[in-house]
């Protein structure tokens, strides 16, 4: 347990049983009353933001945890399995854990994975990766109706907005966090 007054950004807390990541927090000390600290955080499972007032000395469970490299290997159902790269053991990991970026995700992409208590609370995926596109429509020359853009296939199934000059078979740069293409590779 730390008292709430010594929290900083990126502290794990438990609270209700659920794992959140101290976003962001502000010690505030009004002319009347008690002092107290006002947080942003993050729900690991869900990864819903909200913001959660605490009382000056209130205390929270401080919980440590491990980051460690995962490599995906390949999918079977509900099942994505990934391979330490410590300990090169391969382990299932349900695609709710893995969450929206699923999309993206290539063999032999490397992922992080955060321990909690030597159980896997989550994995973060890449902020940006580099994938083939293998198809997309021809741009018809005039047609800017669209605004310069259209839609393309990547090599994982997923489907972006690319500007009219990526053509099939060329490697693109995407934010997955915003599933926006960056720029041709």
């Amino acid at each position: 347990m730390i008292s709430i007054n010594s929290i900083k950004n990126g502290n794990v807390i438990k609270l209700n049983g659920d794992l959140f990541t101290v976003m962001y927090f502000q010690h505030f000390k009004p002319g009347k009353g008690g002092a107290f600290v006002r947080t942003k955080l993050k729900n690991f499972k869900t990864g819903a933001v909200a913001d959660k007032t605490f009382r000056a000395g209130e205390t929270v469970e401080d919980v440590r945890i491990e980051e460690k490299k995962l490599q995906y290997i390949y999918n079977s159902g509900e099942d994505y399995f990934f391979m330490d790269l410590e300990t090169y053991e391969q382990m299932p990991i349900n695609k709710i854990i893995i969450g929206d970026g699923i999309e993206f995700l290539k063999e032999e992409c490397e992922l992080t994975g955060i321990y909690c208590e030597d159980k896997l609370v989550n994995v973060e995926m890449p902020n940006f990766i580099n994938l083939k596109v293998s198809d997309t429509s021809h741009f018809k020359k005039g047609d800017t109706a669209s605004g310069g853009s259209k839609p393309a296939t990547l090599e994982t199934g997923a489907v972006i907005q690319v500007p009219a000059f990526v053509n099939q078979g060329d490697v693109v740069k995407v934010d997955i966090r915003s599933r926006k293409y960056l720029e041709r590779v």
